[in-house]
């Protein structure tokens, strides 16, 4: 089975499937981690304000050579600035430090109970000037997504939340697929922690691919866009190289069934 490499979102724009998630990175790593994931061939860049590395991840994309269109650069709003008027000063200091006049899409963080409308509300204000080409949502579980949808005038773009095949939230990916949310993962590889799955470690063997490469794999035939974070340039090449075979219908089921709903992240129904 073929995949893109890239995904068209429910408002047009184009989204690469596979990027770089800069969690935990910082000062000089993160900017030489990023230079050097862009010039492997890496087109998308996953930040936050919570992150701390704007500035860097900034710094990278502008000197890294590449046209800032070439870049898709997504961020989020820190839980500390939702709201609706800290929430657009806040984008604006994300800009400030990016260094860039708009961003590709741009996401609440997390469904915070008291701020998660009117935060929604300004995202959509920011979207309409057209300072983001895409918004969305990061850890909206099924009842909040119900939730947004009953007062939210734009359809959020793309759903970022932890998915693997030990955290399968197949009810989730399904309403995404119904609705034209893309879903996006994050921590796909549950931060290593089944790398050494005697099952996953059989389908690596079986296909010449390292555990890693079968997941992300996998990410992409279920439809879901994946950011896996690493600082090594030997791990962020393997990660990038699994365009080069196909995982069989029987495998990707088989791996459906890993699910024991691991989650190395807080359960984001804790703010419902």
């Amino acid at each position: 089975m073929a995949v893109s490499r890239t995904t068209t979102l429910n408002n047009g724009i184009t989204m690469p499937m596979l990027g770089l998630g800069v969690y935990k990175m910082y000062g000089r790593e993160a900017e030489q981690t990023v230079l050097s994931a862009l010039e492997l061939g890496y087109r998308l860049i996953d930040t936050a304000a919570m992150y701390h590395n704007e500035k860097e991840i900034g710094d990278a994309v502008g000197k890294c050579g590449l046209p800032r269109n070439d870049i898709f650069i997504t961020s989020k709003v820190n839980n500390a600035d939702q709201g609706y008027d800290s929430t657009l000063r806040a984008f604006d200091e994300s800009l400030r430090k990016l260094g860039s006049d708009y961003l590709d899409l741009y996401l609440v963080h997390w469904p915070l109970k008291n701020t998660r409308r009117d935060t929604w509300r300004a995202l959509e204000k920011i979207y309409r000037e057209g300072r983001a080409r895409a918004i969305g949502v990061a850890n909206y579980l099924l009842p909040f997504l119900e939730e947004l949808a009953s007062y939210a005038g734009i359809t959020p773009a793309v759903n970022q939340v932890e998915f693997s095949p030990y955290l399968f939230l197949e009810d989730l990916l399904t309403h995404c697929r119904a609705k034209q949310i893309q879903l996006q993962a994050y921590s796909p590889l549950s931060r290593g922690k089944m790398l050494q799955d005697p099952k996953l470690l059989a389908l690596a063997a079986k296909y010449h691919k390292t555990p890693a490469q079968v997941i992300l794999r996998w990410d992409l035939q279920m439809g879901v866009s994946a950011i896996p974070k690493s600082v090594s340039l030997d791990r962020l090449r393997e990660n990038l190289d699994i365009f080069d075979f196909s995982l069989s219908t029987e495998d990707i089921e088989t791996m459906k069934g890993f699910n024991k709903n691991l989650r190395v992240v807080d359960d984001p129904m804790v703010h419902l």
